[in-house]
C-alpha cells in the first residue's frame, strides 16, 4: 500500500510541478544578450508574411507586428503556440540562419512538459529552414508529448522564417544604400 501511495504521489507531483513559468521573457533576453541587451524591434507582418506564417503554423496568424531582439546577426524571438489546449511560451535564438538555442520559458499543459529539457531542445541547435518552409533536420518526438513537440517545431520554423526575412530586408537596404560606381 505504501508503494502504491508513493507511485501515485510521484506521478501527480511530476505533472503538477512541470507546469509553470521557468524563465520570464526579459530574463531570457538578458541571458541571450548579457549586458548589451538591444531594444526590441518589430517585424511588420505584411499580408504576404502573414500568409506564409499561417502556412507554417497551420492556423491563421493574427496581429500587425512580431517583436524580436537583434544584435549583429543574432535575433531572439519569444513566441507562443498552443500545445493541446494551452499556450507554450518558447524563446528562440538564431544566428546566421540557424538555430543557436531553443528554450521553453513557460508551460501550462498537464502533459508534454518534457519538451522543456535540454535533452530535447538541444536537437534544434544548427537547424535551418528549407525552401519548402520545413526544418532541415528530423526532430525526435517524445511519447505522450506529440502536440507539444509539434508546437515547438512550428515556432522554430516560424522564427527561422522571420529571421530570414529580416536578413533579406537588411541585404536589400544595404544594396540600395551602397554608392553606385560609374
Amino acid at each position: 500500500m505504501a508503494a502504491l501511495l508513493f507511485v501515485v504521489t510521484l506521478t501527480l507531483s511530476n505533472g503538477t510541478f512541470a507546469k509553470g513559468v521557468y524563465q520570464t521573457g526579459p530574463e531570457f533576453i538578458a541571458e541571450v544578450f548579457g549586458n548589451d541587451t538591444p531594444k526590441a524591434k518589430s517585424l511588420l507582418l505584411t499580408p504576404q508574411l502573414k500568409e506564409t506564417a499561417s502556412q507554417i503554423m497551420n492556423r491563421q496568424v493574427r496581429g500587425l507586428r512580431m517583436r524580436y531582439w537583434q544584435s549583429d546577426s543574432n535575433t531572439a524571438w519569444i513566441m507562443e503556440e498552443i500545445g493541446k489546449e494551452l499556450p507554450i511560451t518558447i524563446g528562440v535564438v538564431i544566428r546566421e540562419n540557424q538555430i543557436v538555442q531553443i528554450k521553453i520559458l513557460a508551460f501550462r499543459e498537464s502533459r508534454g512538459w518534457e519538451v522543456r529539457y535540454p535533452a530535447f531542445t538541444k536537437q534544434y541547435q544548427g537547424v535551418k529552414i528549407t525552401t519548402e518552409l520545413a526544418l532541415d533536420k528530423h526532430i525526435d518526438g517524445i511519447t505522450g508529448a506529440t502536440l507539444s513537440v509539434r508546437a515547438v517545431n512550428k515556432v522554430a520554423t516560424l522564427a527561422l522564417y522571420f529571421h530570414q526575412q529580416i536578413a533579406l530586408k537588411a541585404e536589400q537596404e544595404s544594396s540600395t544604400l551602397a554608392p553606385k560606381t560609374p
